[in-house]
């Protein structure tokens, strides 16, 4: 089952799941559910209370379909299409393997998550390739984003620690798309 959001172009999608007594298969993902490519699949594994973002490339952006394959996410994004009616605002959604639930992630929007469970592997299927170059992060807690986090005191990396605030990106970067 596919769920549109008041984003243009973020989606929910909800998998199938064949269960029996041996345990499960389910898909992640269908190309032509989401009408995009995958060239560039990659994954994490984060232990609990570890937030991850905001990430986006300015450049050579990527939609991004976000899968669970085990644990517990507080996923979050953030719309930065400039000519969007919902720039700036947030959205989010826990992601799990029990809830077997997807994220489809337009260009142009930043995404973070906070892990739940104490193992928590990410799957991101991107439609284009990191750049490195044009990678810009945006402050998890920031006043004018607003997000309700789960924690005040999650365990961020260094690189995010420098991320911007959302009027630095407002000013400085912003994404045209």
């Amino acid at each position: 089952m596919i769920y549109k959001t008041k984003f243009k172009g973020l989606l929910i999608l909800k998998k199938k799941l064949y269960r029996d007594k041996r345990g499960y298969f389910k898909e992640l993902l269908i190309e032509k559910q989401v009408k995009q490519n995958f060239p560039f699949v990659v994954m994490s594994f984060s232990k609990r209370n570890v937030l991850r973002g905001l990430h986006i490339q300015n450049k050579n952006s990527q939609g991004k379909y976000i899968s669970v394959i085990k644990g517990r996410i507080f996923d979050v994004v953030v719309d930065l299409r400039k000519k969007s009616k919902t720039f700036g605002k947030t959205f989010s959604i826990i992601l799990s393997e029990k809830n077997n639930k997807s994220l489809y992630i337009p260009a142009g929007f930043a995404h973070g998550f906070y892990t739940i469970d104490r193992e928590n592997y990410v799957v991101y299927s991107c439609t284009n390739y990191r750049d490195a170059k044009s990678e810009c992060g945006i402050r998890y807690n920031d006043k004018d984003l607003k997000i309700k986090w789960p924690t005040k005191t999650p365990l961020i990396s260094a690189k995010d620690k420098k991320n911007i605030s959302f009027n630095e990106f407002k000013k400085n970067i912003y994404y045209e798309k």
